[in-house]
This record gives structure tokens, C-alpha cells and sequence, in this order.
């Protein structure tokens, strides 16, 4: 980032409201964050924007399907997001909603000021639509005549009066903004598919809808009260309604964005669409649109009816935050598709985050508390070590270049190669045979060098980590802050005297994985789904019948709780020893936290699957599972209607 930049604006798109959050929506924001927070770090003035997409016929079709309506449905799935981001520590500055009335005011002004410049007009569409994906296609683009290439569902012919947008005319304006600015679109791999697909010709785009109303209005002087905003239109000007376009402008000194995230899937949306508009509203072009790949799970294509859609609550919870949030930003190269197994996690944890990382600090507390009471002076590092301080500088000193060309997994790498100077350094100095030799001072140097190393590489780690981060700096007695960066990092001074505190170990070695199951949400059912329950005739073939044999193959019981806990780290579980009858408590893990304290629950009873195999949760065996019942107003916990005896059968 060129020093000359006082202002910082960050995206992330804004995430359509027709499920929860997956793993994707994650990789995205926490990238999103980590630019943010090292850019606040480095003393830049910093905006971060992220929030929701709220309407379209999508959503409109979603919410009746729930007997909800289209805003009902909204609130819900947005505050879900929110929520999570919220859960995640995720530092946006605002958190945009397309149905917020600032936002839809923008919009209006937008379309006004296109219309009045002449590149919006009135006309007549027919052509094929895809409802999932909110976009229109020619009849060349289907796969066999009727599927959307790009999810392959069915699409309609739709037919309707619609106002235009004159995509055609910014053509070879788009054409040369690519060829002008190299990183425009990164990877710049990207960038060449985007400017070959111009090239091959643009077609004016349709941006108003009739046949269904859940949108933002036309301007009141087209009295045009039919009339809704296509999506995309709606959706892309909410990266400058957030910052004041078309009421307050407060916050407009922000725009141009320095880099707006995206999934690869909608790159031609930011890439093509979302330039023309700026260029008709006069405005200026963000300085990068980056596109991130997709995640697949254990080698398989995510998918709900696989089951194997990745929650990432659950796996930040059983994992920690930090470690998470360091796995999808080492793994795989910003660009290309990643895999997320629970291996590599754990791989991750135990060798980047509990070798390397961990047990340096942990070899900081031994030898300063060994031979200097945790004192440590930086007096005679130069003196000693200059070879490695030289090192050290010439790394830290082109790690910046990586974030904001989006290459953060090259950044991470070269700060443990900084880590392995100072593993290498322990061994080849030897420290203790310093001591016995009577060569306090070198050993008092080689302590500090080690301590400036771990010193720097965390001020650099705190946008990855922020929680571990911050127990580090405790135990080496800094700050992290501009102050504390500029002093380390950019004047490549060494930190005063210090003292160093031990803390407890930051990443304990995980041995196995710690979710059994699938660590997938608690996703709402896809509108094939949903349609299909509606019109489906239940039959005695039906495949989820079973037989009287097989219910009774289920072992249920009245259990007693005697004791719960709180399970620590974790959001949703409570640890219960339950009275089954049996002469011995068993521990069941129950995620129902969120609807139950554990005071609350002591010597209550409930319905208890009795004959399920153990499973580990957390590193903690459950031995059964509680039965509940949840709807829209939250869950409870299936209970005999009178007080039963510990292990009396359920038939």
C-alpha cells in the first residue's frame, strides 16, 4: 500500500439472504478483516463494509415458501450473518442491508442520474432467466435449451416491458481500463477471461423487473410504480450507498475501494457490470476486485444433499477462532479452489501454530526465566547477531507487497520462515552451553534476538490471530499498536528492556479430530425441497418409511440430569451426567446453550436415546443424545409430562 494513502476502503459483496453461512462466506470476510485490521495497524484510516442482499424474486418465492414475508424472511437470514460476524470479532465499520431505506435512496439517485444522462431507456426483454441466479441468458448460452450454465437449474422464458441499461456503450471503455490497469482484477488470471469475454461482445442489459414486486422502486418522476430495480443494479451500489451516495456523502472521501472481495462465481457481476455503472455515474474505479476460489469438502463439491456443507461456527468453536482463521488464509492460494478436511486443520495447529509459533514463546519463558529471571535487554543483539537481524530485516521488509496484491498465503509463508531463523538460531547458538562457558552476554543476546523475532513477526500476525496474538504481546511486555509497528517494523528498531510473563500454552496439541460428525449447518431446506413436500403423496414405498422392527432397534429413556456445565469455547454445548437407571451417570453433550443455562437443568428430566455409539465431541466422549423439538419460536426439550424413574423405557 502506497504510504501517500490515508484512506482504506475494503468489501466484502454482500451476501444473498436464501441460507445461512457457509465456509465460503467466511474465507471471504475473514480475508476481508485481515486487510482491515493490518491497514489499522499500519495507521491507515480504515472503512471495512460487508452485509446482506435482500431482494429479487428469489428471495420473494424463499419466504412463501416459509409463509413468511419476503422482509420477515429477510431480517432473519441477515441477522443470522450478523450475528456470526458479530460471533467471529469481525471489525466492519457497517454493516449494509439492502432493505435499509439510505441504501434504497442511493440506488434511486443512481438510476436517475444514468436515465438523465441517456444511458438508461425503455424497452421490451424476452429471453430466458434464471430465477436462482437472478440473470438472464441467450438461448446459446443454455445447456440443452434449457439450463442455466451456471447452476444448471431450469429456466423460463420470460417476456416483460423493461428499461435498459447501455452496456454496449461502455464496451471498449472497459476494454481499455483492463489493459491500462495490470491488477485491476486479481489474479490477473482472471482479468484476461474478463477481457476476452468484452471482446466477444456486450448486450445492453435489463435492469427493471414487473412480474414481481420485492425490490427497490423506480424514481418517483418515472412514474413507473410497476417498475422494480433488477438485483444486480439494487445490490452493486450498495459498495457507495454505505459511504453517503445519494443522501449525506459523509463518508464518500473513502471511494474508490482499494479492494473489493468477491467469489469467483460473481466476478463478471463486479467485473463488467459494476465498472459500466461507475463510468456512467462519473465516478471513480476501485483500485482491485479480487476473486477468491470455492471450498470443497475432503476432496467433494459441497452440497446439502451431501450433507457435507462446512459450518464454520462449529469448526471455530471445537478448533479455536484464531486457528480457523489461520487455516483459510495459509492453505491454499488467494484464487484457486481450496479443501477444508479436518486433518489439515489439525496439521495446521499442531506443526505451523504449536511447533513453530507456540513453543518459540514457550523457549522465550525458559531461557529468560532459566538464566535471567525473565529479564531480557536488546543492549548487544547487533553486536552478536547482525547476520540474522539482516536477514530478518530483508524479509519483513517485502511482506507488505503480498497483502494488497492478495497473496496472503506468501505473506504467512515468509513470516515462518522468520520463525525458523529463530528456531535455528536456539540450536546453532546453543544458549545453554553460552551459560556454562560464562558467556552470559552472548546468551543474553541470542535470548533478546530470539524475543525481537517473535517481537515483529506477532505485530505482523495480529490481523491473521488477534486473540492469540494478544496473549503474545502480553508475555513479551509490548503493545500492538501504530506506535509499537512503526518502531519494529518500519524503523527496524529492537524493542527497550523488557520482562517477559508466561502464559499458558497457546495451541495444545490436538491429537484426533475433535467434530465426528459432519461439521455441517443447520442449513434451511433448498425450494426444490420444499416444493417437492408440498406436492409430494405419501406412499407405503416411501423410502424414509420404516418398519416396527426398526423403531424398536432405538432405545429411548427417561434420563435425570443431575449435573451441567458449561462446555468452555463452545457456544452451544453443555456437558450433563444423566441418571439413565444404570448404576452409573452417563455424560451427554447437548448443544442447547443457547436455549438452556445449565443452573436450569439440574435434576430436571428427559427423553434420552440410549443406545447411540459414544462420539467425541470437543475431545470429550458423549454417551447419548437429549430429544428435543425446535421451531420458529426456539427449542425445547421433550419431557415426560410426569416425574418418571431414572431409565424407564420409552414405547
Amino acid at each position: 500500500m502506497e504510504e501517500s494513502c490515508k484512506n482504506v476502503y475494503i468489501t466484502t459483496p454482500i451476501y444473498y439472504v436464501n441460507d445461512v453461512a457457509h465456509i465460503g462466506h467466511a474465507y471471504t470476510t475473514i480475508i476481508a478483516d485481515m486487510l482491515a485490521r493490518y491497514s489499522r495497524l499500519t495507521g491507515l484510516n480504515t472503512f471495512l463494509l460487508t452485509g446482506t442482499d435482500e431482494h429479487g424474486q428469489k428471495i420473494s418465492q424463499s419466504a412463501e415458501l416459509r409463509g413468511k414475508t419476503a422482509k420477515e424472511y429477510a431480517d432473519e437470514i441477515s441477522g443470522k450473518f450478523r450475528a456470526l460476524w458479530d460471533d467471529f470479532d469481525i471489525t466492519y465499520d457497517k454493516f449494509i442491508r439492502t432493505t435499509d431505506e439510505e441504501h434504497k435512496l442511493g440506488v434511486q439517485k443512481a438510476f436517475q442520474t444514468m436515465f438523465d444522462k441517456g444511458d438508461i431507456y425503455k424497452g421490451e426483454y424476452e429471453g430466458f432467466y434464471c430465477v436462482s441466479c437472478e440473470t438472464f441468458f441467450t438461448e446459446k448460452q443454455l445447456v440443452d435449451e434449457q439450463f442455466c450454465p451456471d447452476c444448471g437449474r431450469p429456466t423460463s422464458i420470460v417476456k416483460e416491458e423493461s428499461y435498459f441499461f447501455k452496456l454496449s456503450k461502455y464496451e471498449d471503455k472497459l476494454i481499455k481500463w483492463y489493459e491500462e490497469n495490470e491488477d485491476c482484477i486479481l489474479p490477473r488470471a482472471k482479468k484476461n477471461e474478463i477481457s476476452n469475454f468484452v471482446k466477444g461482445g456486450l448486450r445492453d442489459l435489463s435492469i427493471s423487473r414487473t412480474s414481481f414486486d420485492w425490490g427497490v422502486k423506480l424514481p418517483d418522476s418515472m412514474n413507473e410504480p410497476k417498475h422494480v430495480m433488477y438485483v444486480w443494479l439494487d445490490a452493486l451500489m450498495n459498495y457507495i450507498t454505505a459511504l453517503g451516495y445519494g443522501t449525506d456523502d459523509k463518508n464518500m472521501n473513502f471511494w474508490p475501494a482499494n479492494v473489493q472481495l468477491v467469489g469467483k462465481d460473481i466476478l463478471r457481476f463486479h467485473a463488467i457490470y459494476w465498472p459500466a455503472f461507475l463510468m456512467s455515474l462519473d465516478l471513480p474505479l476501485p483500485k482491485h476486485i479480487a476473486a477468491h476460489g470455492w471450498w470443497t469438502r475432503d476432496g467433494e463439491k459441497m452440497s446439502k444433499s451431501k450433507g457435507n456443507v462446512v459450518d464454520p461456527k462449529l469448526v471455530a468453536d471445537a478448533y479455536g477462532l484464531d486457528a480457523f482463521r489461520y487455516f483459510m488464509l495459509r492453505e491454499v492460494p488467494f484464487g484457486q479452489d481450496g479443501d477444508f478436511s479436518q486433518k489439515a486443520l489439525i496439521d495446521r495447529i499442531n506443526s505451523d501454530l504449536g511447533n513453530d509459533l507456540g513453543n518459540l514463546l514457550n523457549r522465550i519463558s525458559g531461557m529468560s526465566g532459566k538464566y535471567f529471571d525473565y529479564k531480557v535487554s536488546s543492549v548487544d543483539v547487533e553486536k552478536f547477531h547482525a547476520k540474522e537481524l539482516a536477514e530478518i530485516d530483508a524479509i519483513l521488509g517485502n511482506v507488505e507487497a503480498y497483502i494488497f496484491n492478495m497473496q496472503i498465503n506468501r505473506y504467512l509463508e515468509d513470516l515462518w520462515k522468520v520463525l525458523t531463523i529463530a528456531n535455528k538460531a536456539i540450536n546453532d547458538y546453543e544458549p545453554w552451553n553460552l551459560m556454562k562457558d560464562g558467556k552470559s552476554d552472548e546468551a543474553m543476546a541470542l535470548v533478546a534476538l530470539i524475543t525481537n523475532i517473535m517481537a515483529k513477526v506477532a505485530l505482523l500476525l495480529d490481523s491473521v490471530m488477534p486473540e492469540k496474538i494478544s496473549l503474545i504481546a502480553q508475555s513479551l511486555g509490548i503493545k500492538i499498536d501504530t506506535a509499537t509497528y512503526n518502531s519494529l517494523i518500519k524503523n527496524k528498531n529492537l524493542i527497550p528492556d523488557t520482562v517477559i510473563t508466561k502464559v499458558d500454552q497457546l495451541f495444545p496439541r490436538i491429537e484426533e479430530v475433535l467434530l465426528e460428525q459432519p461439521a455441517s449447518s443447520d442449513i434451511t431446506k433448498s425450494e426444490c425441497e420444499m416444493k417437492n413436500e408440498k406436492t409430494k403423496e405419501v406412499s407405503v414405498e416411501d423410502d424414509n418409511l420404516i418398519t416396527i422392527d426398526q423403531f424398536f432397534q432405538t432405545t429411548l429413556k427417561i434420563g435425570t440430569i443431575v449435573e451441567a456445565e458449561e462446555v468452555p469455547k463452545s457456544a452451544k454445548l453443555l456437558k450433563l451426567q444423566v441418571d439413565l437407571g444404570e448404576g452409573r451417570n452417563r455424560q451427554i453433550l447437548a448443544g442447547i446453550k443457547e436455549y438452556y443455562s445449565a443452573e436450569e437443568l439440574v435434576g430436571t428430566q428427559a427423553c434420552v436415546v440410549a443406545n447411540l455409539k459414544p462420539a467425541k465431541l470437543m475431545g470429550m466422549i458423549s454417551e447419548g443424545m437429549l430429544m428435543a423439538a425446535r421451531d420458529e419460536n426456539g427449542l425445547s426439550l421433550l419431557r415426560p409430562q410426569a416425574p418418571k424413574k431414572s431409565g424407564t423405557k420409552i414405547s
